[in-house]
């Protein structure tokens, strides 16, 4: 019997997710609360008449969304492409779905395979609080000096150590991130933070959110961003932005896996932002 099973061939699937974190606890399956990877999981077992774990990219907070995240899955029931898709996202709740699925070599691991993932944060900057965008932007009310918060995402590319901006619970074996890209502009009412590095730490982006609303309100200067950064020191930084305004927008591996990848349009789509 033994060997009859090792003679199974396996597939390894690679898959995009979209989901609105507000109702879940986070990507991670948890014992006594619901995570995105839990609901997921069920479903591909569904479809695939299988136990099968969803390995992913990355892992958002609660309340954090996603609009491509990479995860991949591997099982031994063979089904089309186009099976896989539908069967799946009919059995998903409405606020997660699957953007495609694409067969892939057996040593692709969307989370230790990936070379760099990227996030983009939402501010509403306006004096009415939203209704139909209600979690999924994060609303500030007073204006806020986006020239200024400009200074400090510039300050922010490049390698450094971010224990100012880890939380205590993060479980990182060490703190030095390289950003290669960190970009604020606005889009009509929104303010758009865009950053992608090689990894984070956990609460890294909606931490440094914290210092570019504060920066935002006159309540920094942009120049205290980089002292704070020295001083290593999570207790010298402001609070911790809301996590309704977070994205995760994708995940980029090397070319030979890359290439193989649909190519979706970066998220939120109901922002219409250029690449």
């Amino acid at each position: 019997m033994e060997s009859e099973k090792q003679d199974i061939p396996t597939y390894n699937l690679a898959i995009a997710i979209e989901f609105l974190g507000t109702n879940y606890r986070g990507w991670q399956r948890q014992k006594e609360v619901t995570g995105v990877q839990e609901v997921l999981e069920k479903a591909i077992s569904t479809v695939a008449n299988e136990t099968v774990e969803v390995i992913a990219a990355g892992r958002t907070d609660a309340g954090v969304h996603a609009g491509n995240m990479i995860a991949h899955f591997v099982t031994c029931a063979y089904r089309p492409t186009h099976n896989w898709l539908r069967g799946i996202n009919s059995l998903l709740p409405d606020d997660i779905a699957l953007r495609w699925v694409q067969p892939m070599q057996t040593d692709f691991h969307a989370r230790f395979g990936a070379i760099a993932r990227r996030y983009r944060y939402i501010t509403l900057n306006q004096a009415a609080r939203p209704a139909i965008l209600n979690h999924q932007v994060t609303h500030i009310h007073e204006p806020l000096d986006v020239a200024a918060m400009q200074l400090v995402a510039a300050d922010v590319a490049g390698t450094h150590d971010f224990s100012s901006y880890r939380a205590a619970a993060c479980q990182s074996n060490q703190p030095i991130r390289t950003v290669s890209h960190a970009k604020l502009f606005t889009h009509g009412a929104f303010i758009v933070f865009d950053i992608q590095a090689d990894g984070f730490l956990h609460h890294m982006v909606r931490n440094l959110m914290g210092t570019l609303h504060a920066v935002g309100r006159h309540e920094l200067q942009p120049s205290d961003f980089l002292t704070i950064l020295a001083k290593k020191d999570r207790t010298i930084a402001p609070p911790t932005a809301s996590g309704d305004g977070l994205y995760f927008i994708n995940a980029y591996y090397p070319e030979h896996y890359q290439q193989l990848l649909p190519v979706s349009p970066l998220t939120p789509l109901w922002l219409n932002l250029p690449e």
